[in-house]
């Protein structure tokens, strides 16, 4: 039996992402019960979370199987990933042997793991969660990485369907936001491939110092072009870059350009707290109600102001919801009655 990872979107083709999407939206309305009878999901938290662990935890729930969660250095050991490494420090389990063992013990497997080290060039090859999905022979979820956050962009497509009706050819603004702390760039990343898969008119507003990576830049162009969208272009002024937006998705990322150094970095973005979503600058949208779309944990007041939060048109609880839905579709294409 050939296992099926889900570590990125762009590793599914553009018609098994729309059939998850699909799932998802019939999961939703209770028409698909049961499937998950005595499977086991493992996830591994070597980062925080509230959605993603709750949401995963549910699913299975909810058809019928069962959730374990294990959290390296706190309810499990703390896990050495590096290839090679004389394990004589403050880490006890290599991650290959984690992997294996909890291969033989759940159905499939769910990994979370920030950016760790200062190498840019080393840490966007995403090597944790693609090393553990190398040596782990049952299926393994990504559950955000250095890179992507693809379950967060499964969620985002279903919302962008579901407000939209048809996304295609709509504006979607991917704008940056300060943070007191530099954030990787999985989840904007994954929210602008989401809307390029729904063919959208792709805008990035970013102050400069704070482009994405080449490559996902030049992935999200191509899947933009490739769905009958476009990507416009690149602004740096968060006034120009909302004007005549159908959808703004908020999100902070850290510069590359001072990847690893916290206090350069925090010294670069110093000058930049007005980047954020203001009831003004929400006038600015398509009639003045373009949607708001955040990947949650937000922060009030820095990020996007209280009154577009909790306005007409915030999306951003509808979007965390999705999150169950599009993982029980996931969970059910990949461990479901029926599945390879």
């Amino acid at each position: 039996m050939t296992k099926r990872d889900f570590v990125s979107v762009e590793d599914w083709s553009d018609a098994e992402i729309d059939a998850l999407l699909a799932l998802a939206t019939r999961i939703k309305a209770g028409e698909v019960l049961g499937g998950l009878e005595r499977k086991v999901m493992a996830m591994v938290f070597m980062d925080p979370s509230l959605r993603t662990r709750t949401s995963f935890e549910t699913a299975m729930f909810l058809h019928g199987g069962h959730a374990v969660v294990l959290e390296p250095g706190k309810s499990s050991w703390t896990l050495e990933t590096e290839p090679g490494a004389v394990m004589d420090g403050a880490t006890v389990e290599h991650i290959q042997d984690a992997a294996r063992v909890l291969g033989r013990y759940a159905d499939a497997v769910g990994i979370r793991s920030f950016p760790r080290g200062t190498d840019w060039s080393a840490v966007r090859e995403d090597r944790i969660v693609r090393d553990f999905a190398r040596f782990c022979e049952k299926p393994v979820i990504n559950l955000e990485s250095s890179r992507r956050h693809p379950c967060q962009q499964l969620a985002d497509a279903l919302t962008l369907r579901e407000k939209l009706g048809q996304p295609e050819g709509k504006r979607f603004v991917l704008m940056w936001s300060w943070h007191p702390k530099a954030l990787p760039t999985a989840v904007p990343a994954s929210a602008a491939l989401a809307a390029a898969h729904q063919g959208m008119e792709i805008v990035i507003a970013r102050p400069d110092g704070y482009e994405l990576d080449p490559e996902d830049t030049g992935l999200i162009r191509r899947i933009a072009q490739e769905r009958g969208g476009e990507f416009v272009h690149i602004i740096n002024d968060p006034d120009e870059a909302v004007v005549g937006a159908d959808v703004v998705y908020v999100k902070s990322w850290g510069s590359l350009r001072h990847f690893g150094q916290a206090e350069a970095e925090s010294a670069f973005r110093s000058g930049l707290r007005d980047w954020r979503l203001t009831a003004a600058r929400l006038r600015s949208t398509r009639q003045g109600k373009g949607l708001v779309m955040h990947c949650l944990p937000v922060r009030r007041n820095v990020e996007i102001d209280d009154a577009v939060l909790d306005g007409p048109s915030s999306v951003v609880v509808d979007e965390a919801e999705n999150r169950l839905h599009v993982q029980r579709a996931l969970l059910l294409e990949l461990l479901g009655r029926g599945s390879a």
